[in-house]
């Protein structure tokens, strides 16, 4: 094996050593590690003798990257992030997702490395390039699409769990034995969002705040729509019930109307994802096949403004499909 292979194997283990051992830390100690347990869920019993054995190692792991968390968190990046990993429902840290993310930047060239043994053309710069950009924009795109889904989830659930709030009402609850009510009867992502309002409100956090914390993790309209009702009715009064029916009304609407938007478009936005991604996928292929096909295109002469012709022309192709892409995007991603 030459020495060059070998090399990439070995930092290709370690990246992965690194990023599941971050995955898998410790997640602190004493009050704050009490208070996050709680706020997070009951965890399953384990035997004492196994706890006291593990604690040392776990104050000891979970020490640094604690210390690093309170530092990142306590920039707006930080705070960005973190209210993004919780939407996306991940049992993380954001110290412990820098960590992914870092050791996928790194590691996804490495891996092309490791494929160049039977394919060389990824042993290039442009492919090394190409999979540090694909490193780096993998874990972004993987929290971007779970935190979708989520919310996705959660709005269809919505219309259900605000009708069988109203009807607690209705029936004598108080607003907090309704939620518990949605809590014990709903699925999650609903019944994980509003137990974290309950739970909350046991620690002694204001209902408002809390309500106020639920709609910024999840930010979904319809939902800030329910809670600017609801704290609306809770400072001037009203029938709460009413107005949460009509606002189910008008949310099941605004499903249905999407649900045929989403169909009539779905050609169109499908249409805008071959034609962008077709030349890139071509080239990529035709790159793998034959390394050497594009090498005129960097030629210099022919030249245009001191680059080469080609230089120029890829750009110009770049951005006119980059152009057409979002221009179809935007034509189909219709308001309701």
């Amino acid at each position: 094996m030459p020495m060059s292979v070998l090399v990439a194997v070995v930092a290709a283990l370690a990246i992965l050593l690194i990023a599941v051992g971050i995955a898998t830390s410790g997640q602190g100690s004493g009050i704050t590690n009490r208070l996050e347990r709680y706020a997070a869920g009951k965890e399953k019993e384990k035997p004492a003798g196994a706890a006291s054995e593990s604690i040392g190692s776990k104050v000891s792991q979970s020490a640094v990257l604690t210390r690093l968390n309170k530092v990142v968190e306590g920039r707006d990046f930080g705070a960005n992030l973190s209210r993004e990993i919780a939407a996306a429902d991940l049992k993380l840290k954001v110290s412990e997702y820098l960590g992914i993310w870092a050791g996928v930047t790194l590691g996804t060239p490495v891996v092309f490395l490791m494929l160049s043994i039977g394919l060389p053309a990824l042993r290039s710069p442009i492919a090394l390039l190409l999979g540090f950009f694909l490193g780096f924009m993998l874990p972004r795109f993987w929290l971007g699409r779970r935190k979708s889904s989520r919310l996705t989830a959660f709005n269809k659930q919505l219309p259900d769990t605000i009708t069988l709030i109203a009807n607690a009402l209705r029936a004598g609850s108080s607003f907090l034995q309704a939620i518990e009510l949605v809590v014990r009867e709903s699925r999650p992502p609903v019944s994980i969002e509003f137990s974290r309002v309950i739970r909350e409100v046991n620690l002694g956090l204001p209902f408002e705040t809390a309500l106020e914390n639920i709609v910024r993790r999840v930010k979904s309209d319809d939902l800030e729509l329910m809670a600017t009702a609801i704290s609306i009715q809770y400072t001037v009064g009203g029938n709460l019930a009413e107005i949460l029916d009509s606002i189910a009304f008008t949310i099941r609407e605004r499903v249905r109307i999407k649900g045929e938007i989403n169909t009539l478009t779905a050609q169109q936005r499908m249409s805008g994802y071959v034609v962008g991604g077709l030349p890139f996928g071509l080239a990529f292929f035709i790159y793998l096949g034959a390394p050497s096909f594009f090498d005129p295109m960097f030629v210099n002469p022919p030249g245009i403004l001191g680059l080469p012709a080609g230089v120029i022309i890829l750009g110009m192709g770049v951005f006119m499909m980059l152009s057409g892409f979002m221009a179809i995007r935007k034509i189909v991603d219709i308001e309701v």
